[in-house]
């Protein structure tokens, strides 16, 4: 099994780097059309990797990694959001977001491999931990439904405040550089407000998968295909965002479909001992509360003053 995990990480790498090298040019800001094709890309490789695991693991293996996948990129839509505001409220240029995005998502994989194997770890030898990951979805989503989006201040994220406490920064953006030397200060090597935001989205990312990671275990304890749907949704995620970035308001009432997602499977996972759900009907579930959200925002549009929409 460890060659399969060998050459599936190997296989997000080349990913990476030719999203990073090919699919997108240095320095130049991400069309909405080569997002849109990339993003369609991501998901036809999701796609045909549970093909793959259908003639490899069986039916309900491959059953599993769709519903990890669409759960994980369900809930992945609110870090959409998030980065929207990350983004404006740092003045982020365009060209610039996709690099920072590039390397936000390094730091995720090696974050959510390290929570996915702690999280299974806890679960086989604890299994209470399943209930308290089941109250902690129920709780999340409450709150979600009550306060809307994820809510983040980015100058009051106590990591950038202790960073810039010790590491000078730039007062602009240096490019595309994270770091930059000041030849008039003894070439004393300064971080730019790029590598500010990076560190935003890396710990900002640390609170979407104290939602997630718990979210997936409750379809399946296997810790590979839990890492893969994961893989598989943040990869897409930096296209997605380029792709949707503009119609975010759209969206109105997806965090309410996102709360309910959140609960449905926190219950599942509280009430797994008495009643056993099948993983095609989680799916359904997930699928259906997602399509409902968003048919509800579609003949619900938001509206600015002046009946002009948003």
């Amino acid at each position: 099994m460890l060659y399969f995990w060998i050459l599936f990480n190997l296989f997000a790498l080349g990913m990476l780097l030719a999203d990073l090298r090919l699919f997108h040019r240095p320095g130049h800001a991400v069309s909405f059309r080569g997002a849109l094709g990339l993003s369609a890309i991501y998901v036809a490789l999701a796609a045909g990797f549970a093909v793959l695991l259908y003639f490899w693991q069986g039916q309900q293996i491959a059953l599993e990694f769709v519903t990890g996948y669409v759960l994980e990129v369900s809930l992945s839509v609110d870090n959409l959001f998030v980065f929207l505001l990350i983004f404006n409220f740092f003045a982020v240029p365009d060209q610039h977001q996709h690099r920072v995005l590039f390397w936000g998502v390094i730091g995720a994989l090696v974050l959510r491999g390290i929570f996915i194997g702690a999280g299974v770890g806890l679960i086989s030898r604890f299994h209470w931990v399943l209930y308290v990951f089941g109250a902690l979805l129920i709780i999340s989503g409450i709150r979600f439904c009550v306060r809307g989006q994820h809510k983040v201040d980015p100058a009051a994220n106590p990591l950038v405040r202790a960073f810039r406490h010790f590491v000078p920064v730039t007062n602009d953006y240096q490019g595309g550089k994270f770091f930059v030397r000041n030849p008039q200060a003894s070439s004393r090597l300064y971080a730019t407000p790029l590598l500010v935001v990076l560190l935003v989205v890396e710990t900002t990312d640390i609170l979407f998968a104290v939602d997630s990671i718990p979210a997936v275990l409750a379809i399946t304890l296997n810790a590979f295909i839990v890492f893969t749907s994961n893989v598989f949704a943040i990869l897409g995620l930096r296209s997605m965002y380029f792709a949707v970035s503009r119609l975010m308001k759209v969206f109105r009432f997806l965090h309410y479909g996102l709360a309910a997602v959140l609960v449905l499977v926190g219950l599942k996972m509280l009430t797994s001992e008495y009643f056993q759900v099948s993983t095609s009907v989680m799916l359904g579930a997930v699928a259906g509360v997602i399509l409902i959200a968003i048919a509800i925002s579609a003949v619900f549009p938001a509206h600015a003053r002046g009946g002009v929409k948003m």
